[in-house]
């Protein structure tokens, strides 16, 4: 009994220690729904959220790699629990947040590190996820494969207008 209790302590206390710090603003939720790599829709406090990953662009369904991002973020992070931290309205009126896994890993890092996401133009300055984009874009991963990737951005300005 004595060593059960040690253990859980033991394993309970360690992930405390390497688990991600929650500050004030940050809070758990359950991810609903994956849209898109970059979309999903989130469960907290009685409430249903749409929420963008921020600083971070993944292909459209229909673009290149779009299937790709959208299955990489549902295996991370669909029907589970994650730390959303500092949940905020960009100029686009959208709902944005760093989206961090209990391992405090954030999901916007492991898009970009996959070659799955663009770092968006004119973000946040995160160095650290420009490098990664660097990374991924010099080891020709996912849509860096591509010899000439078409950041969403451009993309939809392609596309004709439908109407209904």
């Amino acid at each position: 009994m004595f060593r059960t209790v040690l253990l859980v302590t033991t394993i309970t206390s360690t992930w405390l220690m390497v688990g991600p710090t929650l500050a004030a603003t940050d809070f758990v939720a359950r991810v609903l729904i994956v849209h898109e790599g970059d979309r999903l829709t989130i469960h907290h406090q009685g409430r249903r959220d749409m929420v963008h990953l921020r600083d971070v662009d993944c292909p459209k369904q229909r673009q290149p790699y779009g299937k790709q991002a959208r299955h990489a973020t549902a295996a991370y992070i669909a029907n589970r629990e994650v730390i959303v931290r500092d949940l905020k309205r960009d100029r686009q009126g959208r709902m944005t947040a760093e989206i961090l896994l209990p391992d405090g890993r954030q999901i916007a890092h492991e898009l970009v590190k996959e070659g799955l996401a663009w770092v968006q133009p004119g973000g946040s300055g995160d160095r650290a996820l420009k490098d990664m984009e660097e990374l991924a874009r010099v080891a020709s991963k996912g849509l860096w494969s591509e010899p000439n990737p078409i950041p969403p951005w451009k993309w939809k300005a392609t596309k004709p207008a439908r109407y209904n």
